[in-house]
Formats: structure tokens, C-alpha cells, sequence
């Protein structure tokens, strides 16, 4: 019902809306006309052209100036790379105690400007003093212990060659004793058979002269031979019983020679024999002359690790007075009088007057950048001077690969994101001058690379 009773109510609104529209215009035709008065045109200033031209003048130069830095603007961005994530860097020298001690003095202030060798820091020396004598009385001992090595080295040396000279020449004369008994031994034992072999033969020979004296005996007694043959075959039985007496005595004779050679070479073999145990006394003495030479080559030795000491103990009390590295400007200043302090605990800084430029430019930026590529430098403490530079070095790698924690991007979801590479720029000589001493380390610096 609502939907067919929609477009009548649509239809009696038009028609009203008609016969209201012939109304107001039947109104107005019946209205009477009222009559428009015209207003002449003002006449033109003589003032008004020069106005305009001035005016359209002055905004054609604008554009033209507009045009001008535009076109500059886009030749700038065409030939250089600028980043503001810049800043100075500089060799900042940390000062460390190399011992450990309590501060007697402290030489310098903050932001004082320092040369090589500047004594910084002071501290007690009372310890490492006694140390260094400790350590050279040390030195003394060995040297005294090397010394008395050294002497028993030479003193042990000639005995021992005195004694192997002697036991060498004992050795000598024993030996010559042996050949000359062993000769003496030999012609002794010659004498022992020629005697035996005369014994014999006087032997055989009195066997004879026996019978026949028996025989002669029986024949004198039965006087069937003279008496003189029988006195006769007497006195040669008598004279051979007398020669093997005789024989038989040289045999024993012969035979104590021959036990007097054995017993004299057997003496001389003994002698022989303690000559040479002499001798290997005398060896050993020179063993013991090599121990006393090791005993003085390790005497040697202690003397070089005192010496070591010695020097170790002076490097200790050196090390009491802290002197500046280079030259620079004191700052980080923290040690205070009667502070103690350990080795490697930093006491202060010195900052170089050589400063730096290290400008991270995005990765998009370094398809041009080169090593010598001219660099102009703004530094925001000096900000009406402009100062000159050149690129000395691209980093190997970008600065999130340095950091502590670096990126992973094989693990979780990826997202892109425009890496930063630091770039090493050093200042020219010339533009530098004068600032040496104000551009200081932490300055922030925009930078911007002329590229081909």
C-alpha cells in the first residue's frame, strides 16, 4: 500500500510546485517597470600603467630568479650527495695506569693542551723503590755466585788436564814396563827348555859314563884293566854328575827368572792397570770441570734473568710518573690526589688536534663516491664558514655489521630497510686552518660529495 500511494503523493507535489511557479510570474508580469539609471566609467589614472608594469616587471624577475635557483637547485642534486648524518671524529688517547698505586699528584687540568712526554699523573714510588733494590741486590748475588763458578771452572780445568797429562804419561811408562818385562818373561822362558834339553842330554850322557864306570870298576877289581882306565871312566862319571848338578841348577835358575818376569810383568800390568784408573780419575775431573762450566752457564743465566728484574723493577718505578703519549687536550679528566688506582684503570683522555669526518651516506648514494672526490663540509658550531675536504676511504662494511648485535635477516619476516656505509673524509690543510683546536670529536657535520 505504501509503495502505490508513493508516486501519487509525488505527482500532487509537482503539480502544486506549478501552479505556484505561474503565480509569481503572473506577479511579476503585473509589476511595473522601474527604470535603471547607468553609471559612466571612472576615467583611467595616468599612474595606473607604470603600476602594473612595475608590478608584472617585478614578477617576471622573481620568476626568472625562481627559475634560475631551480635550474641550480636540480644541477646541485645532479652532482652531489649530501647527508646530515655526519659528525667530527678525532683520535681520542685514553690515559691507563699501567701499575697499581695511590696519586701523590696530578699535574694537569681539564682542557689543558699537553706535548709528548708531559708528566700527567704522579704516584708513591715508596714500593716499587724498595722493589728495584730488592732486585739489584739480587744481581749482585748472582754475580758474585758466577764468579766463584767462573774460578772453580778454571781452577778445575787445569787440575783435570794436570791429571790427565800425568795418568797419560803413567799410562806411557807402565806400558813400556810391560813390553820390556813381557821381553824379559819371554827370554827367561827361552832359557827354561835349553837348559832342560842340556839336562837331558847331560843325562844320557852320565847314564854312560855310569856303566861305564861300573864296568870299569868290576874290571879293576878283577885287574883285568889298568887303574887308569878305571880313574879315568871315574873322574868323567864324576864330571858329568857334576855337570847335571851344574844343569840342573841353571834350569832352576831359568825357571825363577822366568817366575821373576811373570811376577815383575805382572807388576807392571797393575801399574799399567792404576795408570789407567788414573787416567779415568783424571776424566772424570774433567766432567766435573764440564758441571762447574754448566754450574757457570746457569750462573750466567740467573745473572741475565736479575738483570731482567732489575729492569723490570726500574720499568715499575718509571710507571709512577704517567706521561702524555702525544699531544692534545686533557679531557675525561677523573683521577683525583689520594686515589688509588689499578693498571688499565683510565685516569684521562688526550684528544688529538687531527680530526675527521665520518658521513654515513645511504647505500643508494655510493654508486659515484670515490677515494679523492672533493667534500664540502658544514660543521654546525661554524656555521658561516665552509670548510674544503676530500673522501680518504669507504667502510668494508656497513655500520649495523659493526654493531654489537648485527642483524639477521635470514631469520623472522624481512623488511627492507636502506643500509648506511660510513665514509672517512679528511679535511684540506688549508680550509682547516686555524680551527685546528676548536673542531672537536662528537660535532655534528653535513657533508656533501661533488660526483661526477
Amino acid at each position: 500500500m505504501e509503495s502505490s500511494n508513493a508516486p501519487r503523493q509525488t505527482e500532487a507535489l509537482a503539480q502544486q510546485d506549478g501552479h505556484h511557479a505561474n503565480a509569481i510570474s503572473v506577479l511579476e508580469q503585473d509589476k511595473p517597470a522601474i527604470p535603471v539609471e547607468k553609471v559612466p566609467p571612472e576615467p583611467e589614472s595616468p599612474h595606473t600603467f607604470p603600476r602594473k608594469l612595475v608590478l608584472f616587471g617585478v614578477l617576471g624577475i622573481g620568476a626568472i630568479i625562481v627559475a634560475i635557483l631551480g635550474i641550480r637547485w636540480w644541477h646541485y642534486i645532479q652532482t652531489h650527495q649530501e647527508t646530515e648524518d655526519a659528525y667530527v671524529s678525532g683520535h681520542v688517547n685514553p690515559v691507563t695506569a699501567r701499575i697499581s698505586g695511590t696519586v701523590t699528584q696530578v699535574l694537569v687540568d681539564d682542557n689543558q693542551t699537553v706535548a709528548p712526554g708531559t708528566v700527567l699523573v704522579k704516584l708513591d714510588p715508596s714500593d716499587y723503590q724498595v722493589s728495584l733494590q730488592q732486585a739489584e741486590a739480587a744481581l749482585e748475588a748472582t754475580r758474585r755466585q758466577a764468579e766463584v763458578a767462573q774460578t772453580k771452572v778454571g781452577i778445575g780445568s787445569i787440575d783435570a788436564q794436570g791429571q790427565v797429562t800425568t795418568a797419560q804419561g803413567n799410562i806411557d811408562a807402565a806400558a813400556a814396563s810391560v813390553a820390556t818385562a813381557e821381553a824379559a818373561l819371554a827370554e827367561a822362558q827361552s832359557g827354561v827348555p835349553q837348559a832342560r834339553s842340556q839336562f837331558a842330554q847331560v843325562e844320557a850322557n852320565l847314564v854312560k859314563a855310569q856303566l861305564d864306570y861300573q864296568r870299569y870298576a868290576q874290571l879293576a877289581q878283577e885287574g883285568a884293566v889298568p887303574r887308569q882306565q878305571y880313574d879315568a871312566a871315574k873322574a868323567s862319571y864324576d864330571a858329568l854328575v857334576a855337570q847335571r848338578n851344574a844343569v840342573r841348577e841353571q834350569i832352576r835358575q831359568a825357571e825363577a827368572r822366568v817366575a821373576q818376569a811373570q811376577k815383575n810383568l805382572n807388576n807392571v800390568q797393575a801399574k799399567l792397570a792404576s795408570s789407567q784408573g788414573g787416567l779415568q780419575q783424571a776424566n772424570a775431573a774433567s766432567k766435573q770441570t764440564e758441571a762447574n762450566q754448566q754450574q757457570y752457564q746457569a750462573a750466567l743465566a740467573a745473572i741475565a734473568q736479575s738483570r731482567a728484574q732489575v729492569k723490570n723493577a726500574q720499568l715499575q718505578l718509571n710507571y709512577t710518573s704517567i706521561q702524555a703519549p702525544t699531544a692534545g687536550k686533557i679531557g675525561n679528566k677523573t683521577v683525583e690526589v689520594g686515589q688509588r688506582v689499578q693498571p688499565g684503570q683510565t685516569l684521562l683522555s688526550i684528544v688529538q688536534e687531527q680530526p675527521w669526518i665520518i658521513a654515513n651516506f645511504k647505500e643508494t648514494q655510493l654508486e659515484k663516491m670515490r677515494p679523492g672526490q672533493e667534500v664540502e663540509i658544514k660543521i654546525d658550531a661554524f656555521p658561516h664558514h665552509l670548510f674544503k675536504g676530500r673522501i680518504n676511504s669507504l667502510a668494508p662494511a656497513s655500520g649495523a655489521k659493526f654493531a654489537l648485535l648485527p642483524p639477521d635477516n635470514a631469520t623472522g619476516n624481512f623488511t627492507k630497510i636502506v643500509q648506511r656505509i660510513p665514509v672517512k673524509i679528511v679535511f684540506e690543510t688549508e680550509s682547516i686552518r686555524g680551527y685546528e683546536s676548536r673542531i672537536t670529536p662528537g660535532m655534528s657535520v653535513v657533508v656533501a660529495v661533488e660526483i661526477p
